[in-house]
């Protein structure tokens, strides 16, 4: 099916020196996010107590459970003197007393602002503790002051395939050898919800996802046999990626994600098939048309069954939607999926906003795109009259000041719980998506026939014999 053709936005870029109600969630927290989808891994935050307590309250308020993170703890000394020590002693003591199989190392902004070299301090402890050589350990450059958690969660997955995925010529994988296994690569701006969906729709068609990362797995909110783990418990284990050279296909989810596909299939000559997102009828139509193509299987009638379900959602949505107005803020990725699905239900996206700029911006379905923050959101949503806000749980005073209802996307969700296990993606989750933002729409009572009273009738003050007579005031209304 050919894809509708998107006119590219016009982006408007920052014009203020300072963040007034911040919508970005930082690099260091995206790279965080993707080594959290791995088995038995510890990531460790190489900056202050601070920079990792912080984010690691953004992802206990969000997926409701502990957090496996550690941090290098730079003191002032540290920091001035140099914190290539700091990063030895971390990963020794790490792998000594938790013994996991992946370490990830994010930078934050202190120690890139330091000029830290983490490459170096990684091979300093390789060197002095071959002992550990089996533990893997991918460091990563993201500081928070630069990129999203998008662009933080390529940097963190494109270094784990260079580090963990070996190159075909070099341990003789072939691709297609495996015939049923698919690599996934996962974007940011999945869910656990949305990730347990794909899973589901490749064993319909008999496949077996490798994913890449897989948070469905380690942060869906499972009761664990063991009371507490100092390291992930689920997620893609590490082994796993020596052969996805052999997967017969890669799936790209996300527009984000081009640097990490293009590492994967520089490495494996796997062929990838990239979508932008997986939300709405044309959008999820290629995706399953792709998996039928892959498997050399037919659609399953469970899944046309869908199709038809969300083509009558559609049906049912529009009235509600068409000529609505909506104002949207999150990452590049998802932005662009609701924008596109927002205008092909009639409804117009009048306020666009997105943390920083990519090349995702270019997919987004309005007018234009401000680069900024939820202040520069308040004042253009407020001026273009929108009617219902879209974006993550930062943006509830923001709703409130602005007297719109507010719909919860992207991360964090702190205030309501269960916001991670929400499907958005496919033909199930696009009809619930459809149908809460109808629900939204016709609880503002836009353009009701109130019943009519003639001012000519003479209006008893005492009950009628129905039972109900109306008051003067009542009837002059």
């Amino acid at each position: 099916m050919p894809e509708t053709t998107i006119t590219p936005p016009t982006i408007v870029k920052r014009n203020k020196a300072l963040a007034v109600s911040p919508l970005k969630a930082s690099s260091t927290l995206g790279a965080t996010l993707a080594f959290l989808g791995m088995n038995r891994c510890l990531p460790m935050l190489h900056g202050s107590q601070g920079c990792t307590a912080f984010g690691k309250i953004f992802f206990i308020q969000h997926f409701r459970e502990p957090m496996p993170m550690q941090t290098t703890a730079l003191d002032q000394v540290r920091t001035i003197m140099g914190s290539d020590d700091a990063v030895v002693e971390g990963l020794a003591t790490i792998c000594r007393k938790q013994a996991p199989a992946i370490i990830g190392l994010p930078t934050t902004g202190l120690t890139e602002t330091q000029g830290a070299d983490i490459e170096r301090a990684v091979a300093m402890f390789r060197a002095q503790h071959p002992e550990y050589e089996h533990i893997a350990v991918v460091p990563v450059n993201t500081p928070d002051y630069a990129g999203s958690l998008e662009s933080g969660f390529n940097a963190a997955l494109k270094a784990m395939i260079e580090r963990l995925v070996p190159k075909a010529s070099a341990v003789g994988t072939k691709s297609g050898r495996r015939k049923r296994q698919v690599n996934v690569l996962a974007g940011a701006h999945l869910t656990v919800g949305d990730l347990e969906h794909i899973k589901d729709l490749l064993e319909r068609f008999r496949l077996r996802p490798l994913m890449l990362p897989d948070i469905s797995d380690s942060l869906d909110g499972h009761l664990a046999d063991t009371d507490y783990s100092a390291v992930t418990i689920g997620g893609t284990p590490v082994e796993e990626l020596q052969h996805a050279g052999d997967s017969i296909a890669t799936l790209v989810i996300g527009g984000s994600l081009a640097g990490a596909a293009d590492a994967l299939a520089a490495r494996t000559g796997v062929p990838d098939h990239r979508f932008a997102h997986l939300m709405g009828l044309e959008a999820t139509d290629r995706f399953i048309a792709t998996l039928a193509e892959i498997s050399a299987e037919p659609v399953p009638e469970r899944i046309t069954r869908q199709r038809s379900q969300l083509q009558d959602a559609m049906l049912d949505a529009h009235f509600a939607l068409g000529q609505a107005r909506f104002a949207v803020a999150a990452d590049g990725d998802l932005l662009a999926a609701i924008t596109q699905l927002i205008a092909g239900m009639g409804a117009e996206t009048v306020a666009a906003l997105a943390p920083t700029n990519g090349p995702a911006l270019q997919q987004v379905a309005a007018a234009s795109v401000k680069i900024g923050d939820l202040e520069d959101l308040e004042q253009i949503a407020g001026a273009e009259g929108a009617e219902v806000l879209i974006t993550n749980s930062h943006g509830v005073h923001t709703a409130e000041r602005l007297g719109i209802p507010l719909l919860r996307a992207g991360f964090p969700q702190f205030d309501l719980l269960g916001g991670y296990t929400r499907q958005w993606v496919g033909y199930t989750g696009t009809r619930a998506t459809l149908f809460e933002l109808a629900n939204i729409v016709l609880g503002l009572h836009k353009g009701e026939i109130h019943a009519y009273r003639s001012t000519l009738k003479q209006w008893p003050d005492s009950e009628s014999a129905s039972g109900w007579a109306p008051t003067r005031d009542a009837a002059a209304a």
